[in-house]
């Protein structure tokens, strides 16, 4: 009985995520308010029918008490955010708040699979960023001066990089010097400071997106991208350099720019490798051998890369089941690589499904982007489009060799507390931004209205002249 109850529940599952995943496109057609609102309804009952369906399979399969509380605490704070947040912010974007609930939620379920210890952090630490999302735009709507603050913000970020190389603090992992420690406390500087720099573009492409600006803008990002190079944390690099060129180009409207860069760019790193890759970058090219032929390293430098293949191909469209695979086999599967353990058990249907999800939120944002009537808020939001894309593409490429492994998490679904905590003041400040722009649109639309009933007002009020009498007045 159980084995009929799960394996229907796999495909079950499998079709809710193709209807939330169509419904967040669906969404973005021209509709009234009532339809639009009923999709987004239709995608919590998707979410928590998921959600449901998962855990059902783990407690029937595990057969722990503790499986069904943990259950619980996650569906009720999921439940009274999504409630909470839109009744203190009505003018926030729904479809924000569902996906970045359901993708905590895929990970959540996820890490309990994989280790239901990291599962309870991750979702403790993310249960207490929920309330910080939600204070986040009360305090932003508030700060007036933040398009101005280019300055503080390329000290201030440079400067939080280099805490990786205070003694007793900064600390190396996996061949990156990347992470500090002060007590108990351990995360990524680079995680926060990705925030940081895409304010600080920003503020400073807000002011003027000249030739002279450009230049000044090209050297303080380079040393951002250097200080990252230094520790070692290429992706982290990546990521800022592509988004720096991004943002420069939508600045600048000139494509000639984003070639420049691109070109520029990936001829410094191959000239950097080559000279380097025995001292510097020697963590870089075991990845580049790994991922160049896996099969010929499988023992050795190709063994993540192998297993992440093998787990996907093992799943095949349908997955084999929540407990019936294998994903502990594959190395560090609850950070770099859960999207293989997705594939595995949930299926590539599911996996592909969740990539389309985490591109509907770069839609999201870069729709928002462009519907910004100050060029501040345009820049930071779309800044953010590309960080949160580029970084899922990272992962996902990753892990199924289509580039070389990074090292990077993937956004809200891995385990990771530092990137849980960025990627949700990300979500956040989009959302203030969302909600600052439809809130001085409703203002015009009110202000609209006012004036078309005054002047409906004047115009029935006042006879109009005619005949010999008007002529006479106008005599």
């Amino acid at each position: 009985m159980v084995t009929i109850i799960t394996e229907i529940s796999k495909f079950i599952i499998i079709i809710l995520m193709i209807c939330y995943t169509m419904n967040c496109f669906t969404v973005f057609r021209p509709q009234n308010i009532d339809r639009r609102d009923e999709l987004l309804n239709k995608q919590i009952i998707y979410v928590f029918g998921i959600h449901f369906l998962s855990y059902l399979t783990f407690y029937l399969k595990m057969e722990k008490i503790e499986i069904l509380i943990f259950y619980g605490l996650q569906i009720t704070v999921a439940a009274v955010y999504m409630v909470l947040y839109h009744h203190i912010y009505p003018e926030s974007s729904r479809l924000i708040t569902n996906n970045m609930s359901f993708l905590m939620l895929i990970g959540y379920t996820m890490l309990t699979r994989l280790d239901l210890s990291s599962a309870k952090k991750q979702f403790m630490i993310g249960t207490c960023m929920l309330v910080l999302a939600t204070i986040i735009p009360f305090v932003v709507i508030r700060m007036k001066s933040l398009k101005s603050m280019w300055r503080f913000y390329a000290v201030t970020g440079i400067i939080f990089l280099f805490t990786v190389f205070i003694p007793g603090i900064g600390k190396k992992i996996n061949g990156s010097r990347n992470w500090i420690k002060v007590g108990p406390i351990q995360f990524q500087p680079m995680e926060f400071v990705k925030i940081i720099f895409v304010f600080f573009l920003a503020s400073i492409l807000a002011e003027s997106a000249e030739f002279q600006n450009i230049v000044k803008t090209t050297m303080i990002a380079a040393l951002y991208v250097g200080v990252l190079v230094l520790e070692k944390d290429l992706g982290g690099a990546t990521i800022f350099f592509v988004t720096y060129a991004v943002m420069i180009y939508i600045a600048s409207g000139k494509l000639i720019y984003l070639i420049l860069l691109f070109g520029g760019g990936g001829g410094f790193a191959t000239v950097a490798y080559i000279m380097f890759k025995n001292s510097l970058f020697s963590h870089v090219s075991t990845r580049i051998l790994a991922w160049s032929d896996p099969w010929a390293y499988i023992n050795n430098e190709g063994y993540q890369v192998a297993q992440s293949l093998f787990a996907i191909g093992t799943g095949g469209f349908f997955g084999s089941g929540l407990t019936e695979g294998s994903p502990n086999l594959i190395p560090v599967a609850s950070s770099d690589f859960i999207f293989s353990a997705i594939g595995e058990e949930y299926g590539m249907i599911f996996a592909i499904a969740l990539i389309l999800m985490c591109v509907s939120c770069f839609v999201t944002f870069m729709n928002a982007a462009m519907k910004c009537k100050r060029r501040f808020f345009k820049y930071l939001v779309a800044g953010f489009a590309v960080c949160y894309i580029f970084q899922v593409f990272l992962n996902i490429g990753g892990a199924t060799k289509f580039i070389p492994s990074t090292g990077v998490t993937l956004p809200l679904v891995s385990y990771g507390l530092s990137s849980m905590l960025s990627t949700i003041i990300i979500f956040s400040l989009v959302q203030t931004v969302f909600i600052i722009e439809n809130k001085e649109a409703i203002k015009i639309d009110e202000a609209r209205k006012e004036l078309e009933e005054i002047e409906g007002q004047e115009s029935g009020g006042v006879e109009k002249p005619s005949g010999k009498r008007g002529k006479k007045n106008r005599k």
